[in-house]
């Protein structure tokens, strides 16, 4: 059995705790939290605390904290030599403190508390600075079903890019769209199949290949008919912009 510490409570931290529940040779001994009232009501299953001294001794120390508070928090961590891992795509292995063994789990994914979640569906890259660690912090990762990627520190950091421009940005567009429809009563709903379509098109075709579309074909006429429609101006500065961008990638001609 593999004993693990939780320190942090926000999405990733809050999905990781009720992946390890469920796993059977995991388990979560204590979950540490700034705030103790977010983890509160967890109090009657799992050991919780807010003070860092009280901290029990576990086989790995997973840190699902914001960037930012991962080098002090590290540092504040009241022992040494044991492996202590964070959970952060953009985050170097590095800003770790070196008195422990330093370690990534890095689950590519988005995560919202309130939506439920299958690790089966979440790919977790790892990467180690001590080769001893790889198995344990592998053998934690396929404990909650998932595919596991040894990578290195710069593949993870052009991961987390890439997934801010095909997560973030492309919900973003979601929601332009939505806006749009809603400027005349539209139902956004009724988009929500070509959504699905293109995700699952995605999966067998690369994106090269399953772009489609008025900037692809050069459809002058569309691309102006849409332009005019467009009532806010930065909804046109999206659209120019990532129609130019469609037809730079595929040699098209400009607007």
């Amino acid at each position: 059995m593999i004993s693990v510490v939780i320190l942090g409570a926000g999405n990733v931290g809050t999905h990781l705790f009720k992946g390890f529940s469920k796993a059977e040779d995991i388990s979560v001994i204590q979950w540490y939290n700034r705030s103790l009232p977010t983890i509160q009501p967890y109090k009657n299953v799992v050991d919780i605390t807010n003070d860092l001294q009280a901290l029990k001794d576990a086989d790995i120390y997973i840190l699902a904290v914001s960037d930012d508070v991962i080098p002090e928090l590290s540092s504040q961590l009241p022992f040494e030599g044991r492996l202590v891992a964070h959970t952060s795509g953009s985050a170097n292995i590095y800003d770790l403190d070196m008195k422990h063994k330093r370690g990534v789990l890095y689950p590519l994914q988005s995560f919202s508390k309130t939506a439920k979640m299958d690790f089966a569906n979440v790919p977790i890259c790892i990467e180690t600075i001590d080769k001893k660690s790889y198995p344990l912090l592998k053998k934690v990762a396929l404990s909650l079903g998932s595919p596991t990627k040894r990578i290195n520190s710069d593949q993870r950091r052009v991961l987390h890019l890439a997934a801010v421009f095909v997560n973030n940005f492309t919900n973003q567009l979601y929601r332009v769209g939505h806006e749009i429809t809603e400027s005349e009563g539209a139902e956004f709903d009724l988009l929500k199949p070509l959504i699905l379509e293109t995700a699952k098109k995605v999966q067998e075709l690369s994106p090269y290949k399953a772009q489609t579309g008025p900037a692809l074909r050069n459809d002058k006429k569309t691309l102006k008919k849409h332009l005019k429609t467009l009532e806010r101006e930065q909804h046109k500065a999206i659209y120019e912009l990532l129609t130019k961008s469609i037809q730079q990638t595929h040699g098209s001609k400009k607007l």
